[in-house]
């Protein structure tokens, strides 16, 4: 169990049951490791990477994170074995889904999904929790709970119809469709496709120029965008205009002009 106590470097050699962590410079990736059920989100699972991105958040020397799954799947749903039996006051009491899934939402610094295989269901919406998605050419996506008697239950339905409009997350959720990766990046769901042999390599380069950045001022870039989901745009303009200006605070936006000034790389303090 990790623990606030538990120093920030033993994340990475921590045994987790069903998730793997690799520290790349200072990315972080984050791997879904139940291969046999297709990473299917289990509460094991969600609790433990609740646990690695709390974990993660305070590590000094990690910028950003890389979620990722396997060739096959990146993660087939939710684990329906476990909850099929539940009542309403099982899943009520537990608060099933806002307990653990939604840690992704609330990390501050920025988070990928590197896509490959299937992402539904659940997989879909742990995905869409992220800040952005890179899809393999292999990815599938799709919220297939219709078709098993229930619906959407982690922003499925709110996340989805935000990020590709009423009509396509209507038909994806009353149907149970799933899309390819192509259609994924026409509708604006991923950000890119890519080939699978290459997804990982692409993530982690991707997350890398991230982390070159300054730290404060990519978490206000994050932050910022995030509050035009949240906000009209008047309101997040605003929010936008007064995060700009706090940026002149920084030692990060100093050292930033001054070396597009001077013709030079920034060297950045994250200060």
């Amino acid at each position: 169990m990790i623990t606030p106590a538990t120093l920030t470097d033993d994340v990475f050699a921590h045994a987790f049951e069903t998730l793997l962590l690799e520290r790349h410079d200072a990315v972080a990736l984050v791997r879904l490791n139940r291969p046999k059920a297709l990473n299917a989100l289990s509460l094991e699972l969600t609790t433990e990477l609740s646990q690695a991105l709390d974990a993660l958040e305070r590590h000094p020397d990690i910028a950003v994170v890389v979620l990722t799954g396997s060739e096959k799947a990146f993660a087939a749903g939710a684990d329906i074995k476990s909850i099929k039996d539940c009542g309403f006051m099982d899943v009520y009491d537990s608060d099933l889904i806002s307990s653990t899934w939604e840690r992704l939402t609330t990390c501050r610094k920025p988070s990928i999904a590197a896509v490959a295989g299937y992402a539904l269901g659940g997989g879909c919406e742990i995905a869409m929790m992220c800040d952005f998605i890179l899809a393999a050419d292999t990815a599938r996506f799709g919220q297939p709970e219709i078709t098993i008697g229930t619906l959407p239950g982690a922003g499925g339905t709110q996340r989805l119809t935000r990020y590709v409009g009423k009509s396509k997350a209507m038909e994806m959720v009353l149907t149970g469709r799933m899309i390819d990766a192509v259609e994924a990046e026409r509708i604006g769901l991923v950000s890119r496709v890519i080939p699978a042999a290459e997804l990982e390599a692409e993530a982690l380069a991707t997350a890398k120029k991230i982390a070159s950045f300054s730290r404060p001022i990519v978490m206000m870039a994050k932050e910022a965008v995030h509050r035009a989901y949240e906000t009209t745009l008047a309101e997040g303009v605003r929010f936008e205009r007064r995060l700009f200006h706090a940026s002149f605070a920084t030692q990060d936006q100093k050292e930033g002009m001054a070396a597009f000034a001077e013709k030079r790389p920034p060297q950045f303090k994250n200060r």
